[in-house]
């Protein structure tokens, strides 16, 4: 004969429900003895917990297998995330590496430069820039000196660090200054240390392009670029700037002006040097005149006059 469910489920719901009220009671009273402040308590929760932790010692096994694990797995991630790291400082450590190499040969350069005694001539005057083009195109400057401090048109402009441009265009008490930049822009230079020679042109872009090179093969990003004193256009030793190459593949140049703080610029007058046409001959210095190596005609013309006259020769 077959139970009958309703029967089993009428028997089984007491049960259920006496056996949730003895563990709702048994916390009950687990939460009260542990919250109780009492010696005779304390030694009560000391005797349980010494009878009951062993024994649970296979069940917290595993727990402890996995923390193990998990802690395993994060001093890994460190790890890895410190690796990376590293690869990562050792990659700035190889630039600042090159950097420092490139500093190096550049400081050598520069020492060698400081033993070179520059023309007591080359003196300057001190402008204040006043304004810009503010076109696109035209990159020049404006300074408050003119022909009434001596400036004239063609001489090179510098600021504190190197070569900006030069004057073109002076009025009385005011010049313009045609930048290195400007679309109209052609200085010859010289590029170290291989001593190549080439033009730097402007193309209103802030990185001149360098055309006309010899052997582009021999440059190097880094090299330094100095003024020509190739066609009298500017003094021959003045810092342009840097050689750069751009994702192009064409070579430009780092001006070392600093265009976007140009305050004080410096007009250097350069005089027109003389010139030895006749590479044979020599300059003497003024007020002294050479002698002459031969007697002038009048001088012989006077000595055969002073001669004494033959007369006729006779028959005996």
């Amino acid at each position: 004969m077959a139970a009958d469910p309703k029967q089993e489920q009428d028997f089984i719901r007491p049960i259920r429900r006496v056996l949730v009220g003895v563990l709702a009671v048994l916390l009950l009273l687990t939460f009260l003895v542990w919250r109780i402040d009492s010696p005779r308590v304390e030694q009560f929760r000391m005797a349980v917990i010494d009878r009951v932790v062993p024994s649970f010692d296979w069940v917290m096994r595993p727990v402890a297998r996995g923390v193990a694990m998990a802690e395993n797995f994060r001093s890994y991630a460190r790890i890895i995330e410190q690796n990376q790291e590293l690869r990562r400082e050792l990659q700035q450590m190889r630039a600042w590496r090159e950097a420092a190499l490139q500093l190096e040969q550049r400081n050598a350069q520069l020492l060698d430069l400081n033993q070179v005694r520059l023309d007591p001539q080359l003196t300057h005057v001190t402008g204040v820039v006043m304004a810009d083009s503010g076109s696109p195109f035209r990159k020049s400057v404006l300074l408050n000196v003119g022909a009434r401090d001596g400036v004239q048109d063609g001489w090179a402009v510098m600021d504190g660090l190197g070569l900006a441009g030069r004057i073109a265009g002076v009025g009385e008490r005011t010049a313009r200054v045609v930048l290195l930049t400007d679309t109209t822009s052609a200085l010859p230079v010289v590029i170290q240390p291989s001593g190549q020679r080439a033009m730097l042109m402007g193309d209103a872009s802030p990185f001149p392009l360098l055309e006309f090179i010899e052997q582009p093969d021999d440059l190097r990003p880094g090299d330094r670029v100095i003024s020509s004193d190739d066609g009298g256009v500017f003094p021959a030793g003045l810092l342009v700037g840097e050689v750069v190459q751009t994702r192009d593949r064409r070579l430009r140049v780092r001006i070392a002006a600093d265009y976007g703080r140009l305050e004080f610029l410096r007009v250097l007058r350069s005089y027109p040097r003389e010139r030895i046409t006749d590479t044979g001959g020599l300059i003497a210095p003024r007020g002294l005149e050479l002698l002459p190596d031969e007697p002038p005609e009048d001088e012989e013309l006077m000595d055969l006059d002073a001669l004494p006259q033959a007369g006729p020769v006779g028959d005996g």
